[in-house]
């Protein structure tokens, strides 16, 4: 037991050292002073009336030359409606699109987000979410097409706003994560999804490959699914400015959040198979450290100093890079819960991974 313990730490290590230390270690990029090309920003929304209000001026105020706006109502009862046909009186870059209740078309986030991108003027999308807000107005500047006409995508990074409950640190430690995982592995050559709170990729790219279509029968992974399918090392860059930053609201309840990671983890199984297997691998290689540290504890005192030696081992040479990450990521304040906001969220995604396997399938995005 003691031997398959520490090759778990070997596995977990290769991950810390080899893809993960990369990210703490990378360079971040300056803002360009100057805009490139003009460009659309996708917003889909659906009962969104008090984000939109409080966001939405947030977006049109962006320090950019040319952009537009589209924000797809997507069968709204609240009062967006009405809310959006006064902004759009008041702002010539704000463009609303409008989704009826009909029986023609299979309603959903993917159906909405199409329906924006075929609205869209420009060729360079970027996108997020009605409850999110940039943490600045050079968002724009950093998410804008790159000089190097290769680049199809650009994966950007939306940490989620503090709050003081042991949810919101869960939360927020879980996108922590998640972020450092995708954004590491892009580094690496190996970009396997992205995030649709803070994104941009070409209108060409979408339309050459025939938008969502090999997954529009999946209610999520508008974002990841895209990503996983289009995404390689030659045509994928990241942003880290904190400029380039969009902050989103969190969820607020337990049974919230879990609706939330249950649609991420349908849409991860339609991941190409080497990006299911380097990740299965990680989390099954987690699972089993911590499985086999606790049967160690039921065995002689002599393996449990073995045990705790590797755990001290594992937790001593995370802690010289996940707190910079921690930091360059907006999350500073949970430096100092690391060791045990880490057990924590294995525990609660190992109780995810089953109540998605055996709960109920359907899922809607709003």
């Amino acid at each position: 037991m003691l031997s398959i313990l520490a090759f778990c730490l070997l596995v977990q290590l290769y991950y810390v050292l080899f893809v993960h230390l990369k990210l703490a270690n990378v360079g971040i990029e300056e803002v360009p002073s100057s805009a490139q090309k003009p460009l659309s920003v996708i917003v889909c929304a659906r009962n969104e009336i008090v984000n939109l209000e409080r966001y939405l001026p947030v977006l049109l105020s962006q320090n950019y030359p040319e952009f537009e706006i589209v924000v797809v109502n997507d069968r709204s009862w609240d009062g967006t409606e009405e809310f959006l046909d006064q902004l759009e009186k008041k702002h010539h870059n704000l463009k609303v699109v409008k989704i009826l209740d009909n029986d023609k078309f299979i309603a959903g986030k993917k159906f909405a987000v199409t329906m924006g991108i075929k609205a869209a003027r420009y060729d360079w999308l970027v996108f997020t979410d009605a409850d999110c807000t940039p943490a600045s107005g050079y968002w724009l500047m950093d998410m804008q097409q790159p000089a190097d006409e290769n680049t199809e995508i650009v994966l950007g990074y939306s940490p989620y706003m503090k709050k003081r409950s042991l949810l919101n640190a869960l939360i927020r430690f879980e996108t922590f994560f998640t972020a450092v995982n995708y954004l590491s592995f892009a580094l690496k050559g190996m970009p396997y999804m992205g995030v649709g709170r803070n994104m941009a990729y070409k209108k060409s790219l979408f339309f050459k490959n025939k938008g969502f279509a090999a997954h529009m029968h999946i209610p999520s992974g508008d974002d990841d699914l895209f990503v996983n399918a289009h995404a390689n090392k030659y045509n994928t860059e990241i942003r880290l400015h904190r400029d380039s930053h969009v902050w989103s609201e969190p969820n607020n309840t337990w049974r919230g959040y879990l609706r939330q990671k249950k649609r991420h983890f349908g849409a991860g199984k339609f991941y190409k198979s080497k990006h299911k297997f380097i990740l299965s691998l990680q989390i099954v290689f987690q699972f089993l450290f911590y499985a086999f540290f606790t049967a160690c504890m039921f065995f002689s005192r002599e393996a449990q100093y073995i045990a705790l030696g590797i755990l001290g081992l594992s937790i001593i040479i995370r802690c010289f890079i996940y707190p910079k990450l921690l930091k360059r990521l907006n999350y500073s304040d949970l430096r100092w819960w690391f060791p045990i906001l880490d057990i924590l969220l294995f525990l609660f995604l190992t109780l995810n991974g089953f109540l998605a396997l055996f709960g109920k399938k359907k899922v809607n995005w709003k």
